[in-house]
């Protein structure tokens, strides 16, 4: 989750489809909206070395031009070759 973050920030769309399945994947990854991305809490996660699917809740705080925010999502993930991938998520419409 804290590489999806920080290719996210530094505009990563190569790291973005590599943590991405591909069944889920959107075809075109942009990873260069306006917002700066200004901090990452991880709230919970689940799934440990022998597990195949984990679940991370976090939230991710933006900024962009005088707006600020936070996105809260719960993120799903499976593992495929001992790589985590990013199956899909939650977000929580009310922040």
């Amino acid at each position: 989750m804290r590489s999806r973050y920080t290719a996210f920030a530094v505009h990563d769309g190569a790291h973005l489809a590599r943590t991405w399945h591909p069944v889920t994947r959107p075809d075109d990854i942009e990873s260069d909206g306006p917002e700066q991305w200004t901090g990452l809490t991880v709230v919970r996660a689940a799934g440990g070395p022998d597990d195949t699917e984990g679940t991370v809740e976090f939230t991710a705080r933006w900024r962009s031009g005088t707006d600020s925010g936070e996105l809260h999502e719960v993120s799903r993930f499976t593992r495929i070759r001992g790589r985590w991938l990013y199956v899909g998520g939650v977000v929580d419409p009310l922040r």
